[in-house]
């Protein structure tokens, strides 16, 4: 599953849609769903009716999830996308940047 490449707190860069070249921090990762949130990208609207606990009513805007595909890992050395690889170094798992070869974590 091409999720656990991609992990919370980590900062992606969006590859295609309407947001595509964009960049943040994923807030949450759905493995299920092969989909992840993140910061200020993918805003919906949702109309809400006013309400005893919201009286005036109005739109909210949050970020909705999207699949893992459209994102990219952003490189620790130019913070453009790049794919990921794992690498065995200490008798750990890490994961490496393919463009610069650069550790991500670890």
């Amino acid at each position: 599953m091409a999720s656990a490449k991609i992990k919370k707190g980590d900062n992606v860069v969006v590859r295609s849609g309407k947001d595509k070249g964009r960049t943040g921090t994923v807030l949450q990762v759905l493995p299920k769903d092969e989909k992840v949130v993140v910061a200020g990208v993918n805003i919906a609207a949702r109309h809400r009716k006013p309400t005893q606990e919201n009286p005036q009513g109005g739109i909210d805007r949050r970020e909705a999830p999207m699949h893992v595909s459209k994102v990219g890992l952003a490189d620790p050395k130019d913070g453009k996308a790049t794919r990921v690889r794992f690498e065995t170094v200490d008798g750990k798992k890490v994961r490496v940047a393919v463009k610069s070869g650069e550790k991500i974590d670890g």
